[in-house]
Parts: structure tokens; sequence; C-alpha cells
């Protein structure tokens, strides 16, 4: 009988010289390692991954079915649920008998479940088709299935999930290229159109990649060779068969077209690839004639169009999207993205008045966004939707000025219902962006006591490194009111104040707790020179200068954004 140990030896040697190795499991992507998170906030992000997946899977062209389902087992494998990991995993194998990641991936959810044979049965099946043993178990090309293993690891690290700075996001996008870049390399016998698909993914992984690098100040020539590149794939992506794909890689392209400018010269890939003189509109319009009666393909160009700022064609395409299907129970996505697009336009003019550059903002954008989300949360109410409507009905609840008046009672209750109604699924309770949005409401109602432990619930649940800082000035806020209003004793304050800053200079960046400390000062000096005076007399001088000092450099970022949360998550 064969020692086990010089098995062993022989099976890490083996596996040593492989060039690629089959699974997600042991990828190099934050969702694989060490959580840094707390095990409650990593399950909420988690989840929420999981249903962006579920909506990529009902647009997912079939030959990229898998290496959704791959994703969506991975998921569920981290939140324990290991038998829907592992009927994820083996509908990939019955589907596609010769896929090396669906046995690799088994073997490790068998390997945690403690079912040793089922283990050995799925790594002997793997060994089969990889052609390391002396009899292969299947027909066909090994290369082709290398190939597609490795394209469905590079697709898992666009939908990563933990990353805490965009190096780190940076670095996971890079690996995914270099993964199709070698799936390439054996996929010689692949299908063109399938290749396609490929090529369609490594562009969208080299646009992310190079709005971080624009994020960071990257240098251009860093930037340069991606972004011919990419201009390549997205020409060969052009030719595709597949309407989604032909479609996006023409909005894809009008994008980079806008981004050319921010090169010293244009980069010779425009002109190489033939787009010399293209103008983007032209292919933003292209692509929507592609997608006009296919409301999926449409709905995806509206986001896109939403996300780059340019609303009328995002509230354009989201009409030719209903005008094709009304069904808001078949269609819902049209309606929630014309809301958040009516939702942005009214906020934008909201911070134009806090700032004192605009007129009044336009009242009519609430009632358009809290009529299509009403449609919606008839047929087929949710988390999301039930934040979105929650914060329409806040913002027609309080003054457009500086949110501090209530003007329709109504509406603010109304606000908290839907509020209470997000707050009984699953993930309500772990998301801030819900909790912030309760606090400002019972902040307006004069529940300051409520309103406070909903800001503290915030800074709880934002991630370490969020740039949201909204929760804590608003805490801060609310804590002075109360010892305004002679609810809190100047030994309370000082306690809390104390707790609640180290909190917050250990889980936000130094210059944006910096910039919302300088807007509370500046909304409350009163107060704030009260709470040094009361500091002082505790004999807390040390806390009063840790205040100050975190406030220094006032004018440092003064105007940058604050920040406001996204509630589209």
């Amino acid at each position: 009988m064969a020692d086990p140990e010089a098995v062993a030896e022989d099976l890490d040697a083996l596996i040593d010289d492989l060039d690629y190795l089959p699974g997600h499991f042991h990828l190099e992507m934050q969702l694989n390692f060490e959580p840094s998170s707390p095990a409650s906030l990593r399950a909420r992000d988690l989840k929420l991954q999981r249903d962006s997946l579920r909506q990529e899977l009902e647009l997912a062209a079939a030959p990229q079915r898998s290496a959704v389902r791959h994703l969506l087992g991975t998921v569920a494998f981290y939140l324990e649920e290991l038998d829907e990991a592992r009927e994820c995993f083996l509908e990939v194998a019955r589907e596609d008998p010769g896929n090396l990641n669906a046995w690799a991936n088994l073997a490790h959810v068998y390997g945690r479940l403690g079912r040793e044979e089922e283990e050995e049965a799925c790594a002997g099946r793997l060994a089969g088709l990889m052609g390391l043993e002396a009899d292969p178990e299947a027909d066909g090309d090994p290369q082709v299935r290398a190939a597609r293993c490795l394209s469905e690891q590079g697709y898992a690290h666009g939908f990563d999930v933990g990353c805490a700075s965009p190096e780190e996001r940076a670095r996971v996008l890079a690996a995914g290229i270099t993964l199709y870049d070698k799936a390439l390399s054996y996929g010689q016998q692949i299908p063109m159109e399938e290749k396609r698909g490929w090529y369609f993914t490594m562009a969208t992984l080299f646009i992310r990649l190079d709005g971080i690098f624009l994020e960071l100040g990257s240098d251009e020539q860093k930037r340069l060779p991606a972004f011919n590149r990419t201009l390549a794939l997205l020409r060969q992506v052009l030719k595709s068969s597949d309407a989604h794909y032909r479609a996006l890689a023409w909005c894809y392209l009008g994008m980079l077209l806008e981004r050319k400018d921010n090169f010293s010269s244009t980069p010779m890939g425009v002109h190489d690839c033939g787009f010399s003189g293209t103008d983007p509109l032209d292919c933003f319009g292209k692509a929507i004639e592609i997608a006009k009666d296919e409301p999926p393909i449409l709905n995806r160009l509206a986001k896109i169009f939403h996300f780059l700022g340019k609303q009328d064609m995002a509230i354009g395409t989201c009409n030719m999207a209903l005008d094709v299907l009304r069904d808001p129970e078949l269609n819902w996505q049209a309606y929630c993205t014309r809301a958040k697009i009516h939702i942005k336009a009214y906020l934008h003019d909201l911070e134009r008045v806090k700032m004192g550059l605009g007129g009044m903002p336009d009242r009519n954008h609430l009632a358009c966004a809290k009529a299509d989300l009403e449609e919606v949360v008839k047929v087929c109410p949710g988390l999301k939707t039930y934040l979105d409507i929650s914060q329409v009905y806040y913002y027609m609840g309080v003054d457009a000025v500086q949110e501090l008046l209530a003007v329709d009672e109504a509406a603010l209750n109304q606000a908290l219902v839907f509020l209470a109604k997000a707050g009984e699924s699953e993930l309500g309770a772990t998301l801030p962006e819900l909790q912030l949005l309760r606090g400002k409401c019972l902040r307006i109602k004069g529940e300051e006591a409520n309103a406070a432990a909903c800001f503290k619930r915030v800074v709880e649940l934002d991630d370490p490194g969020s740039s949201h800082t909204e929760g804590f000035g608003c805490l801060l806020e609310a804590l002075l009111a109360q010892w305004s209003q002679a609810q809190l004793s100047d030994g309370e304050l000082g306690r809390e104040v104390d707790v609640w800053l180290r909190c917050a200079q250990d889980k936000y960046p130094a210059a944006r707790l910096r910039q919302e400390l300088q807007r509370v000062w500046r909304g409350h000096t009163g107060e704030v020179l009260g709470l040094a005076r009361a500091l002082v007399a505790q004999g807390r001088p040390a806390l009063v200068r840790l205040l100050f000092e975190t406030m220094e450099q006032d004018g440092e970022g003064a105007r940058a954004p604050r920040g406001r949360r996204a509630f589209s998550f």
C-alpha cells in the first residue's frame, strides 16, 4: 500500500507543476480571504452581491451563465448555505459535465461537509477531465476545458466582495484580466462568438480599472496601454450576433471616446481601431437603436447613462423601455431607474440651494418619483423600493432649504411606515442607509433621543474606510440638541462625544471626518463652544484638544462634496 505522505507529496508536486488550478476557492480575491469586517456586515455584503448576481443571471448569454452560477455557489458557501452552494455547482455539472470548476468546487463543498467519498469522486473526475490520468474520462480537448475554466475565474474577479481601497479593487480587476488572457492562450478552438463574450467582460474590467486610475490621479502613461486595448476589444464585440453585447459595446465605446480628452493627445488606439472622428453621442445613439425593442437592454443602458450623469438620455431610454413593456411587474427596473433619476435631480438642486447657488429645487421631481415607485410597490415590493420611496416621502415632508423644518407631517409618517417595512426584510437592519433616513425623519419630528440612537447605529454599520460621514455629523447635532434642551447633562454629553468621536476616528478617513466636524462647527458654533467649556470644566481638556485638532486646517476640502449616500446601494 502506498505511503500516504508520499502520495501527498506527489500530489503537491503535481499541483505545483500545473499552469492553472480549477475552482474558485483558491483565487486571490477578498471573497476568499479572512474578512476584516464583523460577520453581520460581511453577510450583508454577500447577500447584496447575491442579489446583483441573480439579476446578472437573467441577462447573461448562455455560455456565461455557468460563470454566474459558480459565483452564486461561492457566495452561498461563505454564507454557510452549503446545500445551496452544492446545488449551484451540481447544476453547472449537469448542464456541462466537462466543466472543471464545477467538479473542483463540488470537491471543496463536500470536503466542508465531511463527505469524503463524494469529495474523492469529484477530485477523480476532475483529474480525468484535465488529462492527468492514464485513461481520461471524457472526450474533447482539455485545452478548451482549461480555457473555459480560466474565463470563469476571470469573470469572478469583477464581483469581489470586501475590497477596502481603490488600490485593492484595481489589483483584483487586473488579476481577472490576466486570467482572461491566459484563457485566450488556451482557447484557440473556442468559437468566435463565445470569445466575443470574453472580450466584452474583459472590456468591462478594463473600463472599471481605468475609472480607478482616474480616481487615483494616475499618470496617463499608466492608463494608455489598457485604454488602447479596451478599444480593440470593443471593436471585436461590435461584430457579435448578441444584441446585448453589441448595444453595450457601443455604449462603452462612447464612454471611452469621452474619456480620450483626459489624455494630452488622442490615444493611437482611437485611430488604429477606425474611430477617428467618431462622436460619442453617435455611439450612444447606436446603442439605443440596437436595444429599442429590448426592455432588459434598454434598462441596462438607462442605468449606465444615469451613472454617467446623462439624465435626459437616461429618462428617454426608460421611457422607451416602458413604451415596449408598461407592466410594472415585468418591467419594474424601468420605473425604479426613472424614479432614481428624478430623486438625483432633486438632490442636485437641493445641494445648490444649500450652497446659495440656485433657486428652489423643483418638487415635481419628487412627485414623478413617487408615482413611479408606487406602481412598483403595488406589484413587487422589496427592500430597495421601500428605501427609495421612503427617501421620496422624506424630502416631500421637509423644507427644501436646510432640511430642518417639517412641511408635511403625513409625508414624514409615510416615510417611517415604509422604512419599517424595509426593516422587516433580512437585510434591512444591517443597512446604514435605512438607519440614517429613519434618524433624519425622527429628528425633524423632534424625537432627538430616538434619532440619536439611529445615527449611532449608522456609525456602527458603516464599513471601515467609508467616506459617508453624514451619520456621524447628524449624531453630533442630535447630541447637541439634546444637551441644549437639557435632555443630557454636561457629563453625559462629554461621555457620548468622547466615545463616538474616537469611534469615528477609527472608522472614517481623517479628511472626511474633518470636513464633517467643520460643517457641524459652522452650523452650531454656540453649542460647540458650550460643549468645549463643559468638557474643560469636567477635566477633559485632552478631548477638547482632540476635537479642535480634528477640525484644524479649516478650508481644506471645505467645499468638497459631503458624500451623501446613494440609496441604490
